[in-house]
């Protein structure tokens, strides 16, 4: 089942969704919108990744890290 949900913004934010659709290739807007949506339900969560510097942080100064030649060396 669907439901309708609507929307009211500034006359300029839509103009600049509408060259975003088109741009990017959705077929509409409600698909990049969706998009927009399941991509934000992927990211990180903003304090999980301050922990993960910090503990990056304390571990490089506590001399636990690795100097690697290149990026080879992590394959």
């Amino acid at each position: 089942m669907r439901a309708i949900l609507t929307l009211s913004l500034p006359a300029k934010a839509v103009k600049t969704i509408k060259k975003t659709v088109k741009q990017r290739g959705f077929s509409t807007t409600s698909s990049y919108i969706k998009y927009l949506i399941d991509m934000d339900s992927e990211l990180i969560p903003e304090q999980d990744l301050i922990q993960d510097i910090n503990k990056a942080r304390q571990n490089y100064k506590k001399g636990k890290t690795i100097k690697l030649k290149s990026l080879n060396d992590l394959l």
